[in-house]
């Protein structure tokens, strides 16, 4: 593999796939690290990794352009104290091992992305969050916490480090939205609990870009919220949501129900009634163009 390369590792779900076409696409080779490899025809090479050990993937590391790591459990499930401590150790471990790679190549990546997320910030009510906003409270926040301090403390001298919060990603297949779509296609698009609560949300496009400039960009280091610069509450959101399916008014949810029906459907109620208005205050001062920056849009692209 001559070509420049990039190694995904965690890449076989929902961003990965969608990240993997748009390196392919720039003439990136892509090397998805996961747990399942599979024979690919579409130029995607698979290796195997357990996100917890060194194994013979690390030949791929040696002198790639980028390690992007995106690996980490879903936290879209009840958080239960088991179902916590394997989120956390899925996103400690596997930090803290493609740090231990770059002990054994003899040429690092030039950069490492690490994928993070704005729950990092907790339930802010109103209040915006940019990266130097600190963190509050919560059992999401400690996860973050702990992801955040596995990869701030890692040795990699040689290599630039990048580390994007990333907020809701909005695309047509896969991601919060196929779930919340569905919801509004069958009549229960209302709002969550009060409906006050922010979604910081993302059009994939812009997130996949994101991803390309912060790999290509040499400037770029610390922390970046991957979010549009138009947060919108959950009423908002549910609203133009609605309007992008062309569907009429739906009844609100109250807080007792979406506790109820997130026991049914085996999350966390938190997912939805807790939220945060972030800032992509680096992004802006970095002089990156948003595709998509208002909600309306977006939402007219993906469901159109």
């Amino acid at each position: 593999m001559n070509k420049k390369r990039v190694v995904l590792a965690g890449g076989s779900g929902f961003l990965g796939r969608e990240l993997s076409k748009a390196l392919l696409e720039r003439g990136y080779g892509v090397v998805v690290l996961t747990r399942t490899p599979r024979e690919r025809s579409d130029g995607v090479h698979e290796a195997e990794w357990t996100g917890a050990h060194i194994g013979e993937w690390i030949q791929f590391l040696d002198g790639a352009d980028a390690v992007v790591n995106l690996a980490g459990r879903s936290v879209n499930c009840r958080h239960t104290p088991e179902n916590l401590r394997e989120i956390i150790e899925s996103r400690v471990n596997s930090v803290q091992t493609v740090a231990a790679a770059f002990e054994h190549v003899k040429v690092p990546p030039r950069v490492w992305v690490q994928a993070g997320s704005l729950a990092f910030y907790g339930d802010r009510g109103d209040e915006w969050c940019d990266e130097n906003s600190p963190s509050s409270p919560g059992t999401a926040v400690e996860i973050c916490r702990r992801w955040e301090n596995a990869f701030n403390v890692a040795r990699a001298p040689k290599t630039r480090k990048v580390l994007f919060r990333i907020g809701i990603v909005l695309a047509r297949d896969g991601g919060a939205l196929s779930v919340l779509g569905k919801m509004a296609k069958w009549f229960f698009g209302g709002r969550a609990g009060g409906g006050r609560q922010y979604v910081s949300w993302i059009h994939l496009a812009d997130v996949k870009r994101m991803f390309v400039e912060a790999i290509e960009r040499e400037n770029w280091s610390g922390v970046f919220n991957v979010c549009a610069p138009n947060p919108v509450t959950n009423d908002e959101f549910m609203r133009e949501l609605r309007r992008a399916l062309h569907r009429p008014w739906s009844p609100p949810a109250p807080e007792w129900a979406v506790r109820i029906g997130a026991r049914l459907m085996n999350t966390e109620p938190s997912l939805a009634l807790a939220g945060r208005r972030c800032a992509p205050k680096h992004f802006i001062e970095n002089g990156f163009r948003f595709q998509f920056p208002e909600l309306r849009a977006a939402l007219k692209n993906i469901c159109g």
